[in-house]
């Protein structure tokens, strides 16, 4: 895999607060390396390692894009999630910005149904089937695509299991880190000073509670990953 520059700038990274962590009370000992100082109570994330491992992580969504993999970015804590619809629309990237439903990739013949069912809703919703239908029973249906379009809007084209997982809070979505590793799905993960840095393929030590951090990584991924799509356009 070619290393490559992608513009990761130590003072950027500082004013979007990507150094700080957590409190020194609320943190993983594996996190060790990649402290560099405690301040006012909290951890402080060496933004040189943060810096080190993004850019691998750049190097990696790229040349994946580049070969036309998939993508699906998962964040679903509200400071997260608009930046994940965000950086899924921009990369066209597949995202899980709600709620992570147990099973959603182990068991992927049940989400494929689910997938199905939900376009066919969709279908018969833009061809005006469902107005066509008794009021209760309309009224029942767009309920249930309400609620699919929720938790399955982000995948909705999604044909079969992702090639990478960019994960935004290993805590938060540790059921979607543990379905990565059990079916050996290459994972991205940003980790804050209370995770365990073991448990993704790259993981990323950043603030991962800050909307600016959050977003500042996403970017640098995003246009990685539209970077190798661009290559893969004129290279098929």
């Amino acid at each position: 895999m070619t290393r490559r520059y992608w513009n990761i700038n130590l003072e950027e990274m500082l004013e979007a607060g990507v150094h700080f962590g957590h409190g020194t009370r609320k943190w993983n000992p594996k996190m060790a390396p990649y402290i560099s100082a405690k301040r006012k109570g909290i951890h402080i994330t060496n933004l040189i390692k943060t810096a080190r491992f993004l850019s691998e992580a750049c190097d990696l969504v790229f040349d994946a894009a580049s070969r036309g993999k998939e993508f699906l970015i998962v964040g679903t804590k509200k400071k997260a999630a608009d930046s994940v619809a965000w950086a899924a629309i921009k990369a066209r990237c597949h995202c899980v910005n709600k709620k992570w439903l147990g099973g959603m990739l182990t068991n992927w013949s049940t989400t494929e149904t689910r997938l199905h069912k939900f376009r066919d809703l969709r279908m018969e919703q833009k061809t005006g089937r469902l107005d066509r239908l008794p009021k209760r029973d309309a009224a029942v249906v767009k309920r249930q695509l309400s609620r699919l379009q929720t938790y399955l809007g982000g995948i909705k084209y999604m044909t079969g299991l992702p090639d990478i997982v960019i994960i935004i809070d290993q805590h938060e979505e540790y059921t979607a880190l543990r379905e990565c590793i059990t079916l050996g799905i290459p994972t991205i993960c940003l980790i804050d000073t209370n995770c365990d840095p073991d448990l993704a393929d790259i993981s990323i030590p950043s603030n991962d509670d800050a909307i600016s951090s959050i977003r500042l990584i996403l970017n640098k991924l995003v246009f990685a990953i539209s970077e190798g799509r661009s290559s893969y356009i004129r290279n098929p």
